[in-house]
C-alpha cells in the first residue's frame, strides 16, 4: 500500500509492505528512514489541520498509539498521513559557517557570513497572514457543480474572490465570486481579462462594502504528473498565484483550490483548500528570480528560479513548490446575496429571457431582494453608469432598501427586451 506523507516541506510517498498487519510505530520507522525525521519528533494524523498554525485550529486527533494497526484506520492506497516535527528535526542540515581563504588582489577578503547575507533562502513561512478564508455556501457550490456537471473536471476553471477582510481578526468572507472570460486546458487556464467589466466587478463589490480578496481555480482530473511524487500545486499554478497575489494588494489574499478526489472504488469527492503564496514567493515574482517561462517538459512539482537560491539547505536553482504554500483555514458560511442567476462568461451565456424568469420566479419578494445577485447585477450595469448608477442601485442591496422607482422601470424593461 503507498501512502503520501504531507509535510510543510512537501508530499513523499511511501510504501508498506504488508498494511495488513502493520503498525502506526512500523509507519513511524518507515518516515524516519524515508523523511529523515526521528520517529520520538514525528506527530502524525490524518486531519490536513495538523499542518496548520496552532493559532487557527483547534488540535487534530494524533495517531499517537505506536501499537495501533494501520488497517484500523480505513486507510487505502494513496491516502494522504499528514506529518508534523518541529523545524530542525529533519538530520540533512546545512552545515555550520567557515571562513573563506582571501580572495588575493583581485577582490576582498569575504567570510561564510558575508556570502550567506547575499544569498536568497527560501524558508517556509509557518503563519499565514490570513487567519481563515469562509466562502459563501451558494458561490462556493455554483462554481465546483459547474466544474463538475459542464467540465467533468477535465479541464482548468478560475474565478475571482470578492468579500470582505475583517480587520480585526484577518479572516476573508468570500460572498461571491467572478468569473472572467478564460480558455481552459487539462493544465493551464488563461484568463481573458477584460478590463471594461471587471471595472463594472469592482464598482459593484464597492458598493456592497466588499473587495476583491482572492483567486480560486480547480485541477483537472488529468493533469500533468510528475515522476519525483505528488504535488498540490504546480509550478504553471504558483507564478499565476503569485502574480495575482502580488496584483491583489492586501497582505490577507487568499488562493483556493477546488479538485476531484477519486477514491479506489472510482467514487470521487470535490475538496475545497485553501493557501496563501508565502511573502518571499511573492518577492521572488516581483524582483524577476521566478522563472516565467516555463516549458512543457519541466517537473511541475518544482519552480525554476533565474538565480541560484537557498532551499532546505543547500544552494539550487529548484524550488519544491510545497515550500511556498501557506495552508489556510476554510470554512464557510451564508452570506448576504442569492445566487440563482446565470452566470457570467459560461458556455451558455446569460440572455435578456434570463432575467425576466428570474424576476418573474421571485415574484413574492420586494424588488430589492429579487436583484440582491452579484451576476445579474452585472448583467445590469452593462447598461448603467459605473460611477453614478452602480454605486445607487448596490447601495440599495447593501442596505437592503427600496429601489427607486427609476431603476425598477429600467430593470423591468430590460427584462421585457
Amino acid at each position: 500500500m503507498i501512502l503520501r506523507i504531507r509535510t510543510r516541506d512537501g508530499t513523499d510517498r511511501i510504501t508498506v509492505p504488508d498494511p495488513t498487519t502493520a503498525t502506526v510505530g512500523d509507519l513511524q520507522r518507515l518516515i524516519a528512514a524515508r523523511v529523515t525525521v526521528p520517529v520520538p519528533l514525528q506527530r502524525l494524523s490524518l486531519d490536513s489541520a495538523l499542518l496548520l498554525p496552532a493559532s487557527a485550529a483547534s488540535p487534530p486527533p494524533l495517531l499517537s498509539n505506536p501499537a495501533a494497526p494501520l488497517s484500523s484506520l480505513r486507510l487505502s492506497n494513496g491516502s494522504f498521513v499528514y506529518l508534523s516535527y518541529p523545524p530542525d528535526a529533519r538530520s540533512s542540515q546545512p552545515p555550520p559557517p567557515k571562513a573563506l581563504s582571501p580572495a588575493g588582489s583581485f577582490g576582498q577578503k569575504m567570510t561564510m557570513d558575508d556570502l550567506i547575507a547575499r544569498q536568497i533562502r527560501v524558508t517556509r513561512q509557518e503563519v499565514p497572514l490570513c487567519a481563515a478564508a469562509s466562502f459563501d455556501r451558494d458561490a462556493a457550490n455554483a462554481f465546483q457543480l459547474y466544474v463538475a456537471e459542464s467540465l467533468a473536471f477535465a479541464t482548468k476553471r478560475a474565478g475571482f474572490l470578492y468579500g470582505r477582510v475583517d480587520a480585526e481578526t484577518k479572516e476573508v468572507f468570500v460572498d461571491f465570486i467572478y468569473e472572467p472570460p478564460q480558455v481552459g486546458t487539462e493544465d493551464v487556464v488563461q484568463l481573458m481579462r477584460d478590463a471594461q467589466e471587471e471595472a463594472r466587478v469592482d464598482a459593484i463589490a464597492e458598493g456592497l462594502g466588499m473587495r476583491r480578496v482572492g483567486l480560486v481555480f480547480t485541477q483537472a482530473v488529468g493533469r500533468k504528473t510528475s515522476e519525483t511524487g505528488e504535488y498540490t500545486m504546480s509550478n504553471r499554478e504558483v507564478l499565476q498565484a503569485a502574480e495575482l497575489q502580488a496584483e491583489g494588494g492586501i497582505p490577507e489574499w487568499v488562493t483556493a483550490i477546488v479538485k476531484l478526489e477519486v477514491g479506489d472504488d472510482g467514487s470521487g469527492d470535490v475538496h475545497f483548500e485553501a493557501f496563501q503564496m508565502s511573502e518571499i514567493c511573492v518577492k521572488l515574482f516581483k524582483d524577476g528570480v521566478l522563472e516565467t517561462e516555463i516549458g512543457d517538459k519541466y517537473d511541475p512539482r518544482l519552480s525554476k528560479m533565474r538565480k541560484e537560491v537557498v532551499a532546505g539547505g543547500k544552494d539550487t536553482m529548484e524550488v519544491d513548490n510545497d515550500f511556498f504554500l501557506v495552508p489556510v483555514k476554510i470554512s464557510d458560511h451564508q452570506g448576504p446575496l442569492s445566487t440563482g442567476f446565470p452566470i457570467e462568461n459560461r458556455q451558455n451565456p446569460a440572455a435578456m429571457s434570463a432575467l425576466r424568469s428570474h424576476l418573474d420566479r421571485a415574484k413574492h419578494l420586494p424588488f430589492v431582494k429579487r436583484i440582491s445577485d452579484f451576476h445579474l447585477l452585472l448583467l445590469i450595469a452593462a447598461f448603467l453608469d459605473v460611477k453614478a448608477d452602480v454605486p445607487a442601485l448596490t447601495a440599495c442591496v447593501k442596505n437592503q432598501s427600496v429601489v427607486p422607482e427609476g431603476y425598477q422601470l429600467l430593470i423591468e424593461s430590460l427584462a421585457g427586451a
